[in-house]
């Protein structure tokens, strides 16, 4: 049996949005299910959601929900995505989109180490490392 790290991110009413914005960066096949599935349809969170996966075509696993309701929400520094590989092309697709509508801390660029690194946070606050490994710049 084969074991996978999946990053799993808590939004405050806005992972439907994030998870659609994902699903443009990496494609793939996006689920959602809203607390309103599970539980009373007429609650003010029946329509957050409850749990969201997105499963690209390269493999990536993104899970992502809203806060359930009582719960404190917490953004910051407590998650960093990162991205790496081999695939120039699709990494810097990646970046320039995920880095477009946020901010960017390392511009994309040629590294000591001898690779393309950067890091961004996008626009609803998560941290992503994006690094092509032997790149040339």
């Amino acid at each position: 049996m084969t074991s996978q790290l999946n990053p799993y991110i808590s939004f405050d009413g806005d992972a439907r949005e994030a998870l659609e914005f994902y699903k443009d960066v990496l494609g793939g096949e996006l689920t959602m299910h809203t607390f309103g599935e599970y539980g009373d349809k007429s609650a003010p969170e029946a329509d957050r959601i409850m749990h969201g996966t997105l499963q690209s075509e390269l493999g990536y696993t993104l899970m992502a929900a809203d806060t359930p309701p009582g719960m404190p929400h917490n953004p910051g520094d407590n998650i960093t995505i990162s991205l790496s590989g081999d695939d120039a092309d699709t990494l810097r697709g990646y970046w320039e989109k995920l880095s477009g509508s946020g901010t960017v801390g390392v511009p994309l660029e040629m590294q000591m180490w001898g690779d393309e690194f950067g890091q961004c946070t996008d626009r609803f606050g998560i941290n992503w490392m994006v690094n092509i490994t032997g790149s040339a710049a």
